[in-house]
């Protein structure tokens, strides 16, 4: 296999430590992904929608439900001096002030980033914020971005896909990008912490994502600060920086996660393409502070 080939297999096996539903840019409940998880056959998933905890207590009752395997987890876009760095939180306790205030804080930056790009998108195309919102599925609880402005083009006739619409008018390197406003990774990796849960850097090779990759130096400064781990096995991730970040974890003793950053029918990334082992889940369980579910 060709080392710069994206490796992306699809394994009926294992935990999916990635996935997005309808509280953040899914198309699906969390009752839907429990269900289409039980379908194919994995051990277990987690729910990361972004910045919020929104979605938990229907994940958790689909697991109960289902007699299923949960995680709870959120992603937290952050930054990393040029880099922006998406963070995976998981088994925190939501009631904790510190990361719940840092959810707030984030969220407020994101709706007010999304209302000025969706007004100079509006200069151009046939959108407007009623039409975002019309692409939103739960309301004030959901958090909203750049999908949610895709959709909103896509059902104007712009585009025929989200993904069409990210190579377009939405895209990071477009004349309509605004940044997130993100707090820093260290201070990430602090917060999640301090409310006794775990932080994975969410695909650290992604070079879909970023010009300039988290280098390994700021890796082992997060490692020093408490990170747990990174998300190595994700279709992002070339084979060759799968290598040098496999090293990386071995060498600072960090956690070896995947997932396949589904998001329904809003990427084309597959349930389960990319696994967690179960000894990795249980020490994530281990070292968190709520229960894994059922």
């Amino acid at each position: 296999m060709n080392n710069n080939a994206r490796v992306c297999t699809v394994l009926q096996h294992g935990w999916d430590l990635h996935c997005h539903t309808v509280y953040s840019d899914g198309t699906n409940t969390p009752v839907e992904l429990v269900e289409q998880a039980v379908a194919k056959g994995l051990e277990g998933v987690a729910i990361t929608d972004h910045d919020t905890t929104a979605g938990w207590r229907n994940a958790s009752a689909a697991s109960r439900r289902f007699g299923f395997p949960v995680l709870r987890g959120t992603e937290v876009t952050a930054e990393c001096g040029p880099v922006s760095v998406h963070m995976l939180a998981y088994q925190y306790d939501p009631n904790n002030e510190g990361i719940s205030g840092l959810f707030r804080c984030t969220r407020e930056a994101r709706l007010k980033r999304a209302k000025h790009m969706v007004g100079l998108l509006s200069e151009d195309f046939p959108i407007s914020w009623q039409s975002v919102l019309e692409q939103v599925k739960e309301g004030s609880q959901t958090t909203i971005g750049r999908p949610h402005m895709a959709d909103a083009l896509v059902a104007a006739g712009v585009y025929r896909t989200r993904s069409e619409a990210f190579r377009g008018a939405v895209s990071a390197s477009g004349k309509y990008y605004i940044p997130t406003p993100s707090p820093s990774a260290a201070e990430v990796v602090r917060v999640v912490r301090n409310a006794g849960g775990v932080s994975i850097v969410a695909h650290p090779a992604d070079r879909s994502r970023n010009a300039v990759l988290l280098d390994d130096e700021h890796i082992r400064q997060l490692a020093r600060l408490g990170l747990d781990g990174l998300e190595i096995r994700h279709r992002g991730n070339l084979q060759a920086d799968r290598v040098r970040l496999e090293a990386l974890a071995e060498e600072l003793g960090l956690l070896v996660t995947g997932g396949s950053d589904w998001h329904g029918a809003g990427k084309p990334n597959r349930l389960g393409e990319n696994v967690t082992d179960g000894d990795v889940v249980a020490e994530i369980v281990r070292r968190g502070a709520i229960d894994m579910l059922p």
